[in-house]
């Protein structure tokens, strides 16, 4: 096979295994807490030590990938992961459970932004959309396929085959990883930044950790916001310290680049909203409607055949409109469909909600292979660590940013209408909610220059506007003459 789809499904194949994992956990809660001999509510609080891991972690891994390569720590952290796996399938214990948690989250933590850096660094930028959208594939479907997968597994099976099924996938991971992945690693590995990785840490683990338990009622507000408080704090105290030292963890000075810029902060919105999604969805079914944990599974796998049914077509329309005017539309028609599940009841036809939930699956796929994609255009390869490692970060705070605003606005319609248990029509605002919010990325597309990503998406560059001035004839003739020969060799 070609490596430049070989690498890609490498990569990817680490990426589902860590997708799913996240979520195939949330269907089996009752089971694994029946088994260990505590309640639910307390395995659900063990659980989020996943998150304090990864959110720990994840900046160390720009420099880690640096320091030993990025082939080496992508394998080695694909082999932490399945260590951690094993751990939860032979917990007896909540104490037990917690630890295994911690050692899959420093693994995945790796596994995400190193994975992503070893796709940069082997795949030239002429075919990095097709490659991203093969990464993209599983960080749609592992949520949507996880809920099914779950439930099968633990009413037909064990829950312990839940983490076992890791097994496999991970030591096929490597072996394909140590075969065909070059060992490229800096020259000059920058000094490691204790300080701001202890800042950072501590950071990003207050408030990826309160804003995912925010409105799940798992812990008193008063803890919830305690924490957010000092992951905050911290975070601002970073913000001081990175700016006085040349090698910070989480470099936020890269957020001068325009396309990165709009990827961090336009991706932040989209998938604040769009992350919602798995957390609000399958409780409408189950909640809402009286569908078993299976049926909602199955219900809402429609979502990851239009994620499927995107990626051979990603690259011809990312080329045919350039990066900023895709994105931008692309944005608004996204949160459209997510507004639509708002007009689900318990009396739409199944098929008619399939059909909404397979386009929406096309366009928010198709978004997240553009924003993951175009946030590399304008990085140095020397950069590259620091920038998969920034990207990395945000999609995590946005991902438990999502389900925070989710629960809350859910919480907020109860309590506006006075109801105590939960029923379908106290979904619909929230689906509204997080919809608007994701639209509102699209602004920050907009701002992208006119041929924001060209070199990428092989698309031909414009004439630059007049905000950015004029360029001269001969850099203009030398960069169409640029083009015209990737478009030949794209074509």
């Amino acid at each position: 096979m070609d490596k430049q789809r070989l690498i890609p499904l490498i990569v990817a194949t680490a990426l589902f295994m860590e997708n799913m994992d996240s979520t195939v956990i949330a269907t089996s809660l009752p089971a694994i807490a029946a088994d260990i001999g505590t309640s639910p509510l307390t395995l659900k609080l063990a659980i989020t030590s996943y998150l304090l891991s990864l959110a720990v972690f994840i900046p160390a891994s720009g420099w880690t990938a640096d320091r030993f390569g990025a082939r080496l720590v992508f394998a080695g952290a694909v082999g932490v992961f399945m260590l951690g796996s094993i751990g939860c399938a032979l917990s007896s214990s909540v104490t037990d459970f917690v630890f295994a948690r911690i050692l899959q989250g420093l693994g995945g933590a790796m596994m995400t932004p190193v994975g992503r850096l070893v796709l940069l660094r082997s795949i030239d930028k002429s075919a990095l959309v097709n490659a991203m959208a093969w990464v993209t594939v599983p960080a749609l479907i592992g949520p949507v396929i996880g809920p099914p997968l779950g439930g099968f597994i633990t009413t037909y099976f064990s829950w312990h085959w839940i983490f076992l099924i890791n097994i496999p996938i991970g030591i096929l991971g490597i072996f394909m990883a140590l075969k065909y992945i070059d060992p490229i690693k800096s020259e000059n590995p920058e000094p490691f930044d204790l300080y701001g990785m202890v800042l950072a840490g501590i950071g990003l683990a207050g408030i990826a950790f309160g804003l995912s338990v925010a409105g799940l009622n798992l812990l008193p507000w008063t803890v919830v916001a305690a924490l957010i408080a000092v992951g905050s704090i911290s975070m601002t105290l970073y913000v001081i310290h990175a700016r006085r030292t040349g090698s910070p963890v989480l470099d936020f000075s890269m957020l001068h680049l325009a396309t990165l810029r709009a990827s961090i902060v336009g991706g932040f919105m989209f998938r604040l909203g769009i992350g919602a999604l798995p957390f609000l969805l399958p409780l409408l079914m189950q909640v809402g409607f009286g569908l078993s944990p299976f049926q909602s599974g199955l219900v809402t796998f429609a979502s990851a055949v239009g994620a499927m049914g995107m990626k051979t077509l990603a690259a011809r329309i990312i080329r045919s409109f350039g990066f900023r005017n895709l994105m931008t539309v692309n944005a608004v028609v996204s949160s459209l469909f997510l507004a639509a599940c708002a007009l689900f009841t318990a009396a739409t036809p199944l098929l008619l909600i399939m059909i909404i939930l397979v386009v929406g699956g096309f366009f928010r796929s198709l978004q997240f292979t553009a924003i993951n994609t175009v946030a590399y255009a304008e990085v140095e390869p020397a950069q590259m660590s620091r920038a998969t490692t920034l990207v990395s970060v945000n999609q995590q705070l946005a991902i438990s940013a999502g389900v925070a605003v989710g629960a809350f606005s859910v919480e907020t319609t109860m309590w506006l209408h006075g109801a105590s248990d939960l029923s379908a029509t106290m979904f619909a605002p929230a689906f509204l909610v997080v919809a608007v919010i994701s639209a509102a990325s699209a602004w920050f597309f907009w701002q992208m220059p006119d041929d924001a990503g060209h070199e990428i998406s092989g698309r031909k560059a414009v004439e630059i506007s007049s905000r950015k001035g004029a360029a001269t004839a001969a850099v203009k003739a030398a960069t169409e003459g640029t083009q015209d020969a990737r478009d030949q060799r794209l074509g």
